[in-house]
């Protein structure tokens, strides 16, 4: 295997940063499946996983749909029951994500063998979009129903958004960095951006990276759909609908996605399995407005085109683009320019694109990290996932979106984009071993 440099474009001047991050391990909790094996397998068959919601109450809800995790075990991780009583929903996803994702890379922190790291050269980079807003939403109705002194004694260690990466960190013995990173819905994706910085730096070897939300909640219901962000179709099998020119909004998902990210050099020492190579990462704001993109695409595009500089990206080159995708009128149109920006005409019209979110809703924090996991079996396994329920062309959108179907294609470098409120801007690009 030739040994690959990777750039770093910022301000006109080029870095050369000489430690390699690949993947070497993955976990996933989501609508679709709560291991990657069958979430793979579910997004390649093109099953939808929104549906009436059933955690909650539904019948008062203005939207009565979602994107729920279904069959969740965290015992089946190894979660014991006095953290589980002492964790929202989406610290417990991250655990298990993380879980799963330390035993496929095969990683032992203070072990003996082969596969030993030190606890101070692995580190976690888990974010969350809104954390505990379960914790949130129980306490509040104890604090108004039965008065300040019934509040938990746990409900900021549960509710505040650094306790999914504090969580992993402590599971795991993780004492090397430790950044939860919150940016809304690019959460996930600058998260796995960071641990790449981070490793390729030298302030780590491996670390535990990716995104956790869980926000199916009466309150975060209401709010994005009074914001006008959350789409009103009934026929949940119809309601996200990416880049069709009926779209409407989106549907709120759920769950975790996780990875390790591992120097190069260790990876091979040990003999693990390396999955793919990170090997760019773009992170833009729009400065624009709090919910809105830019509609010149500016500062998305220009994320997109910093990824794949660092990539070193050619022509030749065979792209798959998993995009952010929300069924939103805004977002889709913005993020189909932006890619039309950044790659220029030619190129955008020969890769290869999908949204997730078609099959998943949009699981908020977690997205992104959930996504770049799809991009990885994109490049291991040879297959595009589709953009199911895109059956109307919107002249503002006309790419190639993998309509309906997955699409056998081999291609060698994959990116994810993640754009969220407040206008931030995220891409990390991947490339094929």
């Amino acid at each position: 295997m030739t040994a690959r440099s990777t750039l770093l474009i910022t301000n006109n001047t080029t870095k050369i940063m000489t430690r390699r991050v690949v993947i070497t391990g993955m976990g996933v909790i989501s609508p679709l499946a709560n291991n990657v094996n069958d979430f793979w397998k579910g997004l390649v068959e093109g099953q939808c996983a929104i549906d009436y919601i059933q955690q909650i109450p539904n019948e008062n809800l203005p939207v009565r749909i979602a994107a729920e995790v279904k069959n969740f075990d965290p015992t089946a991780y190894g979660i014991d029951k006095s953290s589980i009583r002492h964790s929202d929903t989406f610290a417990l996803y991250a655990m298990a994500a993380a879980t799963q994702a330390m035993q496929d890379a095969g990683l032992e922190v203070e072990g003996t063998g082969a596969n030993a790291i030190a606890s101070d050269r692995i580190g976690v980079c888990i974010g969350s979009g809104v954390g505990g807003i379960q914790t949130f939403q129980k306490q509040h109705a104890v604090l108004m129903n039965d008065g300040s002194r019934r509040v938990s004694p746990l409900f900021i260690p549960m509710m505040i958004g650094n306790m999914g990466a504090a969580n992993v960190a402590t599971v795991f013995h993780a004492e090397g960095p430790c950044l939860p990173v919150v940016t809304a819905c690019a959460t996930g994706t600058h998260s796995i951006g960071e641990a790449f910085l981070t490793i390729a730096y030298g302030r780590a070897d491996a670390m535990i990276a990716g995104g956790t939300e869980a926000a199916v909640t009466e309150i975060a219901i209401a709010g994005f759909n009074n914001c006008k962000a959350l789409t009103h179709i009934e026929d949940p099998k119809h309601a996200s609908i990416p880049f069709d020119a009926n779209r409407s909004g989106f549907v709120l998902g759920e769950g975790s996605g996780v990875m390790i990210l591992e120097e190069y050099e260790h990876a091979v020492r040990r003999g693990a399995n390396i999955l793919a190579e990170v090997v760019g990462y773009g992170n833009t704001c729009d400065a624009y407005h709090y919910t809105a993109p830019r509609p010149d695409a500016k500062c998305s595009s220009k994320a997109i085109a910093e990824a794949l500089r660092m990539a070193q990206y050619t022509a030749e080159d065979h792209l798959y683009i998993n995009a952010h995708g929300t069924s939103t009128p805004l977002n889709d149109k913005s993020e189909t320019l932006a890619i039309k920006m950044a790659l220029g005409e030619t190129d955008a019209r020969r890769a290869l694109i999908s949204s997730n979110k078609s099959l998943i809703g949009h699981m908020l924090g977690a997205a992104g990290a959930v996504e770049l996991i799809a991009s990885v079996m994109t490049l291991c396994k040879g297959i595009v996932p589709p953009t199911i329920g895109l059956t109307t062309p919107d002249p503002d959108c006309d790419l190639d979106y993998v309509p309906g179907t997955a699409r056998q294609a081999n291609v060698n470098v994959a990116i994810s984009n993640s754009f969220g409120f407040g206008g931030q801007n995220a891409c990390v690009a991947i490339r094929k071993m």
